[in-house]
């Protein structure tokens, strides 16, 4: 894939020009990891608040447990899952653009490379 390091050093000062806005890894990973907690967090807080509305035997109770811990618990997981779909997506995407242009690259330096040995070919037969 490096037959070419002239080549891979323009790739490398075009992408640096482009000058595309990402976060630093260690704030990434700190959002994947807050929304792997926040997922956890929320199963628990949904898990507690049936608990406490399957041992009350009043029906006012019981509502509060299931808002506190249901709702917000359920609001957690939605947050979490975004969090985590976003962050790890953006990372996976951002990794399969470079790979994909450097292919390209790749593909289009061994095209000029047939093309020029096509055309000696040509040259000499005439």
């Amino acid at each position: 894939m490096n037959e070419n390091p002239q080549r891979v050093e323009e790739f490398r000062e075009a992408i640096s020009e482009m000058k595309i806005s990402h976060p630093p890894p260690a704030v990434e990973r700190a959002y994947l990891w807050l929304g792997v907690i926040g997922v956890a967090v929320g199963f628990v807080l949904i898990v507690m608040g049936y608990n406490g509305a399957a041992t009350t035997e009043f029906t006012p109770e019981a509502v509060s447990y299931l808002i506190s811990g249901g709702v917000v618990g359920l609001a957690l997981i939605v947050v979490g899952v975004g969090l985590f779909l976003r962050y790890s997506m953006a990372r996976f995407q951002r990794f399969w653009l470079l790979r994909d242009i450097f292919e390209q690259r790749a593909q289009t330096d061994r095209i000029i490379q047939v093309l020029e040995r096509i055309e000696k070919l040509d040259i000499e037969i005439e």
